[in-house]
């Protein structure tokens, strides 16, 4: 990974702001969680989540890319290839053993903490970006107001004040669904990215954000993504202009060519790179300009470049059909083979 020399700027603002606020404190209005030594908090409102059970520390700011586990020491270096395998494990992973993950339940925690230990592990800089969201109902069941998050990774010596992409999938499900290709398909992409990402050159440094809170809790565009709202508006000018382009994975398992849409906002610059890059891997696709149902959306409205993959029909939508079954490898891999292809070259 190309990573871009810089120092931690302790008391910038790194990712929103730099005052406490009332979202850096717990319901019950305690404060929240002291980050552990080394670890990155990139603003005020990004800090280390509670958790359900401790894990070993890491260091977040390695001198050099981390060798992969799978890779030996001293062992030639293997093509950097997506591995649909893994992917589809991680879906299991998400949709099988942990099951609907709305924003606020205990469920929820768990798939954060599945995300947050495998993207630490790669050697990301990884923390929480907290935020409260209202009761309402989402997709025709009641939810309760309270706090989720954005689990968010940054490389080794990077600031986001300096020029790089951003690859987001959201972690959340509605109340009734596994969400096996809505949304762990998008997160087991992301996360078999994030691991090529550390391997392979790519042209500018990626953050990887697992967004909380994307699914709807009320009618209307205010009641929606909540975790790419609150990282979009928190995002300081300089950091906005640093951000060459965000790509959503919402529902990518599923169908046999893959979407490449947009809200209409935004000019279709990152669409166009998508659609290039998916010419070079041999992938079919669709465009679609008129989607603003999902996390690049947060970002066209803040005028910042974006598109999305996915978002091919499927008769198990929003329900406890959602399950691994539902999710295809082959699909997997041509979403995957289209980011990698964007993320290393334009």
């Amino acid at each position: 990974m190309r990573v871009v020399a810089c120092c931690l700027m302790a008391s910038a603002a790194l990712l929103v702001g730099c005052q406490l606020g009332p979202a850096d404190r717990s319901p019950d209005g305690e404060a929240a969680p002291t980050p552990r030594s080394g670890s990155v908090t990139p603003s005020d409102e990004l800090s280390e989540a509670p958790r359900t059970a401790p894990r070993p520390s890491a260091s977040l700011m390695p001198s050099r890319s981390p060798r992969p586990p799978d890779d030996p020491p001293g062992s030639p270096a293997a093509p950097v290839r997506f591995r649909a395998q893994s992917a589809l494990a991680t879906v299991r992973a998400l949709a099988a053993d942990i099951g609907p993950r709305e924003a606020t339940s205990p469920a929820y925690r768990r798939a954060a903490g599945l995300v947050e230990d495998r993207l630490r592990g790669l050697g990301y800089r990884v923390a929480r970006q907290r935020l409260q969201v209202p009761a309402g109902v989402s997709w025709g069941v009641p939810v309760r107001s309270g706090t989720t998050w954005n689990v968010v990774a940054l490389p080794a010596a990077f600031h986001t004040e300096q020029p790089h992409l951003l690859l987001g999938a959201h972690l959340d499900t509605v109340p009734q669904a596994p969400g096996a290709e809505d949304n762990a398909s998008g997160v087991a992409v992301l996360l078999e990215v994030a691991r090529m990402a550390v391997r392979g050159d790519t042209r500018l440094p990626v953050v990887f954000v697992a967004f909380g809170a994307e699914e709807p809790r009320g009618e209307g565009d205010q009641l929606h993504h909540f975790g790419s709202q609150a990282y979009a508006g928190r995002m300081t000018v300089q950091q906005r202009s640093a951000l060459r382009g965000m790509v959503s994975l919402d529902r990518v398992g599923v169908g046999r060519v893959v979407p490449i849409c947009t809200g209409g906002v935004s000019p279709p610059t990152v669409q166009n790179q998508l659609t290039r890059a998916a010419s070079r891997v041999d992938v079919p696709v669709r465009r679609c300009d008129d989607n603003q149902s999902s996390d690049h959306w947060s970002f066209e409205k803040e005028g910042m470049l974006a598109a999305r993959l996915g978002s091919t029909p499927y008769a198990a939508y929003h329900s406890a059909a959602d399950v691994p079954g539902v999710v295809r490898r082959a699909q997997l891999a041509r979403t995957g083979r289209i980011t990698w292809e964007w993320l290393r070259s334009r």
